[in-house]
């Protein structure tokens, strides 16, 4: 039985071939969502998406790359025309360079800004104009506490800005859209994936809890805020 409302029927997710975008992936199918996968490697991402079909989950792989608008747009069109309309959007790929400001190299800061930054942005452009249209939707925007500036130095540097600016870019389209369409961040915490490390203190299961329920969200839900652990935080 779906617990989901009745309006977010599909969602897709971003860099969803492992940790915390897979475990949003397997939470959402669970729920009773049809889930459309994407990765940037078509190999990983299908695998990925077939181990969870193998578990009776309504998945879908599609091949994404967030840093290339011409690629999320060839995924809608490729969805559109199987009727596919995407409810809720969970940007969640991301990259995670380490280096100080006085060691950052403008390729690395480059790329940060295309992933983290850009990625969503050629995501919400592509999607969010028909959430609009039908008057329905969810994005939830992975960020990170390390890119918070109220109290914080927004750090590692391209890690920091980028998702401080990703927080921004949050605000900017929840502002532009009616309270129909729920736009979000999350600060899934320091969590035990590829990126976060084996000795991260947060499962992966409650790293992706918080994604789930913004992904989720009724329809007198919240907007344009920054949560952890169900709760809102300081920007």
């Amino acid at each position: 039985m779906s617990h989901a409302p009745h309006t977010i029927r599909t969602a897709l997710v971003t860099g969803g071939n492992r940790g915390i975008g897979l475990e949003t992936c397997r939470r959402l199918a669970r729920a009773g969502l049809d889930v459309v996968l994407t990765a940037r490697d078509p190999a990983r991402g299908r695998a990925a998406a077939e181990g969870l079909a193998r578990q009776g989950l309504s998945v879908r792989f599609e091949q994404l790359d967030v840093t290339d608008g011409d690629s999320v747009r060839a995924c809608a069109g490729r969805l559109a025309r199987t009727g596919v309309e995407v409810d809720a959007l969970v940007n969640n790929a991301g990259v995670y360079p380490t280096e100080s400001f006085l060691s950052l190299d403008e390729e690395t800061m480059r790329r940060a800004v295309d992933v983290n930054l850009m990625g969503a942005f050629h995501t919400c452009r592509t999607f969010v104009p028909d959430m609009v249209r039908r008057g329905r939707g969810r994005v939830v925007n992975v960020s990170s506490g390390l890119g918070a500036m109220t109290d914080n130095v927004p750090s590692p540097a391209a890690y920091g800005i980028t998702k401080a600016a990703l927080n921004a870019l949050t605000l900017v389209v929840s502002a532009a859209v009616p309270p129909s369409v729920k736009v979000n961040a999350v600060c899934p915490g320091w969590v035990r994936t590829d990126m976060g490390g084996s000795w991260a203190p947060t499962s992966v299961e409650k790293g992706a809890d918080t994604v789930v329920w913004l992904a989720m969200l009724p329809d007198d839900g919240p907007s344009g805020g920054f949560f952890r652990e169900r709760r809102r935080i300081p920007w």
